[in-house]
């Protein structure tokens, strides 16, 4: 152990200070000390907060990118054939109430992080699905509404949190029902026609 602290503390000692404050910004002073500078691979705590940290990063990294293939999809074919926009916008709203409670709540971002970049996502391939469906006149209404209803959720002089609270409840049960128009379009159509593998 003695050789691999020897060896790893001339390099976690010499960090450039913004990288350094990445880190005690992410894992904490306490944790930053004990694991990057002392290299006390024994702190079960300092450990398990770091490794639930970085899957909490992983997954907000991952999500970044998880509906870009439908986008590229729909963006290439210029057909938003075989996708619902009811089941995007079922779920759009899933996400900006979940969005609303976590950020009203004050739950760090590393928590809730996937929610904000899939919810913009979604708001892209619903914004597009009208735009090929022709209806985008629809979108800017679309995005009005949108708008108005993210508004009133941050608004704690008109949603009190008891209320939050309630929707957030629902929330998960309309993200599971935001797939079965999906499911219905497919079964309908007879196939997935322009929706991606990964949706």
């Amino acid at each position: 152990m003695d050789a691999l602290r020897s060896a790893i503390q001339p390099i976690t000692h010499n960090l450039p200070a913004p990288v350094r404050d990445l880190g005690v910004s992410i894992i904490g002073e306490s944790c930053y000390q004990a694991l990057l500078l002392d290299v006390d691979v024994e702190n079960t705590e300092c450990i398990k907060y770091a490794i639930s940290k970085g899957l909490g990063i992983g997954i907000i990294a991952a999500s970044s990118i998880v509906k870009v293939p439908q986008i590229v999809k729909l963006v290439n074919s210029k057909s938003a054939e075989g996708v619902s926009f009811l089941s995007y916008l079922l779920e759009t709203s899933a996400y900006l109430i979940t969005l609303a409670y976590n950020v009203r709540n004050g739950f760090p971002f590393s928590t809730f992080g996937e929610t904000a970049l899939i919810l913009g996502q979604n708001i892209i391939i619903s914004v597009l699905v009208l735009k090929y469906s022709g209806r985008a006149s629809m979108a800017a209404v679309l995005v009005a509404v949108l708008a108005a209803g993210l508004a009133t959720l941050f608004a704690e002089n008109v949603l009190d949190m008891k209320t939050l609270s309630y929707l957030q409840a629902g929330a998960g049960v309309l993200g599971v029902a935001s797939k079965l128009p999906q499911i219905v379009a497919i079964q309908q159509q007879g196939g997935t026609g322009q929706l991606s593998a990964f949706a």
